[in-house]
């Protein structure tokens, strides 16, 4: 049995209804991958799908309907991505959501809880971080509300830490060498350091993906 932790890195969006699905597809892959001995640790990287959305966000519909055309083809999207997320066992429930967030603020925490927790505390809060935004409709940009989801999950201190202003620039360079580095899509999976697929792909993809980068790694190749 391999003892080592391999790093896995995913560069997600809080606002990305694929990272969710995502999310939920990597534990199934790692649950394969942890009966064959195989252990991970994960760390989840900022990338802004909006990254010019004003700080306070925007009115969800008119975003949406001025990005995608009209409200109807909004809506058949939205439709997609539900019946995407209830086949992996999420609800999505996009009735609830009146803004498009600005995201900075919600990556800072996730960093935070990564340095604070390490890999399950981070977890925990992006975790929530979903789950406010696409299942309680909760305005995920509002710095009480990531107080509140932070203080839920496990994180605490997060109104001082936000409004200090600490992280935002790491945040803000991490998302910019992503885009440097090509990725331009979320989510986006790394392993060892090496980007090696992108989207929501089923978990035994995913599993075989890591399974055959791991072989590479450790010379194993054929």
């Amino acid at each position: 049995m391999n003892a080592h932790l391999t790093r896995i890195d995913v560069v997600s969006d809080a606002i990305c209804p694929w990272c969710w699905i995502g999310k939920r597809h990597l534990e199934g892959a790692l649950a394969r991958l942890a009966e064959e001995g195989e252990r991970f640790a994960v760390h989840w990287r900022p990338f802004q799908l909006n990254p010019d959305m004003p700080r306070g966000g925007v009115e969800r519909a008119t975003y949406r309907a001025a990005k995608f055309g009209s409200l109807e083809r909004s809506r058949e999207l939205d439709a997609q991505v539900a019946a995407a997320g209830a086949a992996a066992g999420l609800e999505f429930r996009f009735d609830r959501q009146g803004r498009t967030p600005n995201t900075v603020d919600a990556h800072r925490l996730i960093r935070r809880a990564g340095e604070a927790g390490g890999a399950a505390l981070q977890d925990t809060v992006v975790e929530a971080l979903f789950r406010a935004y696409f299942q309680d409709g909760r305005d995920i940009g509002d710095a009480a509300v990531l107080d509140a989801v932070a203080s839920g999950a496990g994180l605490e201190g997060a109104a001082a830490f936000l409004a200090s202003g600490e992280g935002e620039a790491e945040v803000r360079e991490e998302d910019a060498g992503f885009r440097r580095l090509g990725i331009s899509g979320v989510p986006s999976f790394a392993l060892a350091g090496h980007v090696l697929f992108s989207g929501a792909v089923p978990a035994e993809r995913m599993a075989e993906a890591f399974r055959r980068a791991l072989a590479i790694l450790r010379g194993g190749a054929q």
